[in-house]
């Protein structure tokens, strides 16, 4: 007969949701859902700027209501919406209908800017205080990771997000949306994924184990 604690660690085994596939689509989906939208209806010409930004408005718009349809399948799915994800919806939708209102890509573009500002101040505002916020935003705790671990996590991303936040206004505003987009699809997310494994020799070093954390790692990355 298994004792109590083997019991309760079966439990919490069982509940835990193999969802690292949802989380991809939750939290990349969106994106690329308006990158095709864009695509499809982006003009031949590049001189076309009406066409442009008509492209942009009807991507956005997909953008947006993809965004609320991988909130929902987070609710569905998962259980919850973390902490980090409504915010981002906020913004998405915040920002999506400055760029329809008023018929300007800048708007969209500056989106992630000010998402990866956010957060950053958010986790440099909670080391100040001693508290490691990612661990509040992403609203799970990764099995084994002791304090000073988070601490070092959330030091980490808020360095991490205030580099992605410059070096997207830089892409704002010195290439072409298309240039832009790509970077953002391609260039950030892969960044991104690389270095959400870079932290797996900390993790380590700071009580997870090997297979936990690149499970984790995987199902809880920190996203715009």
């Amino acid at each position: 007969m298994e004792s109590p604690k083997a019991q309760q660690d079966s439990a919490t085994t069982a509940e835990k949701p193999k969802s690292s596939w949802i989380n991809l689509v939750v939290d990349f989906g969106p994106l690329l859902v308006f990158f095709l939208t864009y695509r499809h209806f982006s003009p031949e010409e590049s001189g076309d700027a009406i066409g442009t930004v008509s492209a942009v408005i009807k991507g956005t718009i997909a953008f947006m209501g993809a965004t609320v349809v991988a909130l929902g399948v987070s609710k569905w799915r998962l259980g919850k919406v973390s902490p980090m994800l409504w915010l981002t919806t906020t913004l998405i939708l915040g920002f999506g209908t400055l760029t329809v209102i008023f018929r300007e890509a800048i708007w969209i573009q500056l989106k992630p800017t000010a998402v990866y500002l956010m957060f950053s101040v958010v986790l440099f505002i909670g080391l100040m205080k001693g508290k490691p916020m990612l661990k509040y935003l992403l609203q799970s705790a990764f099995e084994g990771l002791n304090e000073e671990g988070w601490i070092k996590l959330s030091r980490n991303w808020a360095w991490f997000f205030l580099v992605l936040a410059i070096a997207n206004t830089v892409l704002v505003y010195t290439v072409s949306f298309d240039a832009w987009l790509q970077a953002k699809l391609w260039g950030f997310t892969v960044a991104s994924f690389l270095f959400t494994f870079s932290q797996l020799p900390m993790v380590l070093k700071h009580g997870m184990g090997e297979t936990e954390a690149r499970e984790d790692l995987l199902d809880n990355p920190p996203h715009d």
